[in-house]
């Protein structure tokens, strides 16, 4: 099996960059207050409405105003930092302070398989890449469905896909806030699936759950039923205003920022209201669209500087931050390279605590691609490498190195690179470093060949990871319960 580092969480050792002066943050900032203040924003949940009426907000109808104060008093409850549970111990995670998590591609509706035909997603597609994200170590968590299982109905779609994930792997799981029952359904899986009382399930967070704020300036009724369940029960909720400059936000990237903060201020401070001390996360998904055809665009400067103000933004609030990996190529190409490690470079120096869809993504969201997800994931050991500290306690080493080759010498073979020139540097799961002859002589396979050939081996040598027969019966238990019953409606 391709040799690859071991499952650990990287940490920001690296500042993130500082795109925009304090002024000026703190100039988005007061846009943003101002429009909460003064134009408001659409909560379409009367349960929403209710509470946010009683915690102090100005209500008209469904449009909602916020002063300064109610948001501070909120913002002032959200924690810094959390631990997301896996259903095993050593799957848990820290979301926050200086910690980075990566999760795997999510919600596409389309896949390209490792024969390269794309096809509509289903059910073996969809366990396929719960298979290989479980086998790759630089994917930390599964961020909802990687690819939508369609041929199952709506209404059980979401029983039997959780079980899926619940049993073919053993990392951290997302739920998707489409209607009550969803919610409801997926806290009681996660929970039996780790075996724990619901006590326990409600102090330790074991899901997450991305809000999309309808932009411009909206949330509805699904997305805030969401927010009521996952936050009122302790589980993650990742507020991510959906702003496209050119489309449903303005132009200019300062206009789409100061609309987005609003968005994700107004987000943030609802789960507060829900449960003081509710684990949330500042999403920021800003970009830019074609103006030619109206299409999303994505790993663009636009994208990388939103990515990287946004983080700035997070840190004003100290909310932990998401950001993503994400490209617009319809192919594992020269552009899909570039693109994700355009994305990545703003995530990353932007300080992103969680990096949505971070192996994978294609298409800008259309389909998902396993042989991308590897390439993603050898992407990802080399971002984690960057993020480390630079180690200079062994300056002396380096010193009697140079002393010892001398003019004109080579360091290969030295004592001090020998040490040094690891997979703690860099990882060759999928990059290729033969000389010209050999690698000619073997084919010359290009990078998204070796990377086919990679998760080809991954998915044969996958194995499920351990889980109790009790808790397998019991989830199974619940599905089959559920699935008799109906399911849920398929209309929200």
């Amino acid at each position: 099996m391709p040799t690859q580092p071991a499952f650990v969480q990287p940490r920001h050792h690296v500042a993130p960059v500082q795109v925009l002066p304090d002024e000026h943050i703190e100039a988005i900032h007061d846009a943003s207050l101002r429009v909460l203040a003064e134009t408001g924003i659409d909560f379409l949940h009367d349960d929403a409405i209710r509470l946010l009426a009683e915690a102090g907000a100005r209500v008209d109808g469904h449009r909602v105003r916020m002063d300064a104060d109610l948001i501070n008093h909120h913002l002032a409850t959200v924690p810094s930092s959390f631990t997301l549970h896996g259903r095993s111990p050593e799957r848990d995670v820290i979301i926050g302070d200086n910690w980075v998590t990566y999760s795997s591609v999510a919600s596409a509706p389309n896949y390209v398989n490792l024969d390269g035909e794309r096809r509509v997603g289903d059910r073996a597609g969809y366990q396929d890449f719960l298979r290989l994200g479980h086998q790759l170590n630089s994917v930390h968590l599964f961020g909802g469905f990687p690819v939508e299982p369609i041929d199952l109905h709506a209404s059980i779609r979401h029983l039997e896909a959780a079980y899926d994930a619940h049993t073919l792997t053993d990392k951290a799981f997302h739920i998707y806030s489409l209607g009550r029952e969803r919610n409801l359904d997926g806290l009681e899986m996660a929970r039996i699936s780790r075996g724990i009382d619901h006590e326990t399930f409600d102090r330790e967070p074991s899901l997450t759950s991305i809000i999309n704020a309808s932009s411009p300036l909206r949330y509805d009724t699904p997305m805030l039923e969401g927010i009521l369940q996952m936050s009122a029960r302790g589980q993650v909720i990742i507020i991510t205003p959906f702003t496209l400059a050119g489309a449903m936000a303005p132009i200019t990237l300062a206009g789409a920022l100061v609309q987005q903060n609003a968005e994700a201020l107004a987000g943030i401070v609802f789960t507060q209201v829900v449960k003081p001390g509710a684990p949330v996360l500042y999403g920021g998904f800003t970009s830019n669209v074609d103006m030619r055809s109206g299409a999303p665009a994505f790993g663009t400067p636009e994208y990388a500087k939103a990515a990287q103000i946004g983080g700035q933004l997070a840190r004003r609030y100290n909310v932990p931050y998401r950001s993503s990996n994400v490209s617009a190529s319809n192919a594992v190409d020269a552009q899909a390279g570039y693109e994700s490690v355009w994305a990545l470079w703003g995530a990353i120096t932007g300080g992103a605590n969680f990096v949505m869809h971070g192996a994978g993504w294609m298409e800008g969201g259309l389909h998902a691609s396993l042989t991308k997800m590897v390439l993603d994931a050898d992407l990802l050991h080399m971002v984690s490498n960057y993020l480390e500290p630079v180690d200079v306690s062994d300056a002396a080493l380096a010193i009697d190195a140079i002393a010892n080759v001398g003019p004109g010498g080579h360091f290969f073979g030295e004592t001090h690179t020998q040490d040094r020139y690891t997979d703690a540097f860099y990882n060759p799961m999928v990059s290729d470093w033969r000389n010209w002859e050999t690698w000619t002589e073997d084919g010359a396979p290009e990078a998204a060949e070796r990377a086919t050939n990679v998760a080809r081996e991954l998915l044969e040598a996958y194995e499920p990871p351990p889980i109790d027969d009790a808790i397998r019966d019991e989830l199974r238990d619940f599905v089959d319960r559920r699935v008799a019953e109906g399911g849920v409606e398929t209309d929200f």
